[in-house]
């Protein structure tokens, strides 16, 4: 079978992602069993829809044509997802959140090692050439410090200072930077040479921002609206603030304000961010960066068949899924 889009690649190549995975538990070492089982019970609650895993193999094709020596960076980019989903959960729920078998504090313990500490030794392990395992090992570091000022602009942006701007500062630090990070580690494990990897960076953080904007699409159709409940001002809210008249933007701050406890604010400012007005204005922004991606990538050039795969990705990650509300 050939593939030809990252879900054919994933079910390709599932089998020898988890086997790599077992291995990198194992360099938690047998002096620590405990930290082994928490770490394991964490990755198999954990689970994602879209097996994006497989982005660094992709990278590290369309440089060498080769998907397997970047498997150890499937995991690295597996443990950094699963440490900040968790650690977003914990935030939104810090009472009551659970993770499998794990309590409160156990899940904070294993993401704690999953986020940071095994990463590293992944990528100082004898499966990573020696000559790039310090290089990867900044990206790890510098990825969770960008990350976490994304975060922390999202959980102290205001809705009544938000704009298009501010928001996709926020989107780069904490969406982009992971992706920045993994795309910059599997092209440098492939021995691209530092403008090559300075590209990838650009490419990860602009596929950082597209893939951000599609989740916050997918939270509004599946109707768990957690964004609303949770106050996020997102890319959608700071299009509806700019397109809003000068007498509806207090309207539009209102309801956002009562969305956390009301299931009737909820729908009323799902009606007025889904006007054609703001949906145009959010597409034209979507479009800006499905054409930066594509551009890269025509930049980049490299194996067609993963380039290909890279290409489809790209285009399905930037699709408006939201339509107008009466």
């Amino acid at each position: 079978m050939t593939a030809v889009t990252y879900e054919d690649l994933h079910r390709l190549m599932a089998p020898a992602i988890d086997a790599e995975r077992e291995a990198a538990l194992d360099l938690l070492g047998p002096s620590a069993p405990a930290v082994r089982a928490v770490v394991a019970e964490l990755l198999a609650h954990r689970t994602f829809r879209y097996p994006l895993s497989v982005l660094p193999l992709i990278v590290h094709a369309v440089e060498t044509g080769a998907v397997e020596p970047a498997l150890p960076l499937a995991v690295v980019h597996q443990l950094w997802w699963t440490s900040a989903c968790c650690l977003d959960d914990l935030a939104d729920s810090p009472d009551g959140h659970r993770a499998g078998d794990l309590d409160q504090s156990a899940a904070l313990l294993a993401v704690v090692i999953a986020g940071t500490p095994l990463p590293l030794r992944i990528v100082q392990s004898d499966r990573i050439p020696e000559p790039v395992r310090g290089p990867l090992a900044a990206e790890v570091v510098r990825c969770w410090t960008a990350a976490t000022e994304g975060q922390l602009r999202d959980l102290q942006g205001r809705a009544e200072a938000a704009t298009c701007a501010s928001v996709v500062e926020a989107y780069l630090g904490k969406s982009g930077a992971p992706y920045r990070m993994i795309t910059a580690m599997a092209a440098a494990l492939a021995a691209a040479g530092r403008q090559r990897v300075e590209l990838w960076r650009e490419f990860g953080d602009v596929f950082g921002v597209l893939w951000q904007i599609f989740n916050d699409q997918e939270d509004i159709l599946s109707g768990r609206d957690e964004d609303l409940r949770n106050g996020t001002v997102t890319l959608l809210l700071a299009c509806a603030l700019e397109e809003a008249a000068a007498d509806a933007t207090e309207r539009v701050l209102e309801l956002h304000a009562a969305a956390r406890h009301s299931g009737s604010a909820r729908a009323e400012l799902g009606d007025l961010m889904l006007t054609p007005a703001v949906l145009g204005r959010y597409e034209r922004t979507i479009d800006d960066f499905r054409g930066r991606a594509h551009r890269v990538l025509d930049e980049l050039g490299g194996h067609d068949r993963y380039l290909g795969i890279l290409r489809d990705l790209v285009e399905r990650s930037s699709a408006l899924l939201l339509k107008p509300r009466a």
